[in-house]
């Protein structure tokens, strides 16, 4: 799904029909588009914060995403 992510997000957009096919497998249509929705709405805001230079508010400062270790 990240992958899909970068390629929506880069100029040109470029999600390949294989990419979305890989999704395919584990997404129905209402999740794809889900999906897609929340990354181009990300995507949205990063752009227009970028554009009225819009700086880190400092909210997730620190924070972090532990992965649990494998046992």
């Amino acid at each position: 799904m990240l992958d899909y992510a970068v390629a929506l997000t880069q100029t040109p957009a470029d999600a390949t029909d294989e990419l979305v096919a890989e999704l395919r497998k584990s997404l129905d249509d209402r999740q794809l588009v889900e999906l897609t929705t929340m990354i181009a709405w990300e995507n949205f805001r990063a752009r227009f914060n970028r554009g009225f230079d819009v700086a880190a508010q400092g909210f997730s400062q620190g924070a972090v995403c532990p992965i649990p270790e494998r046992r």
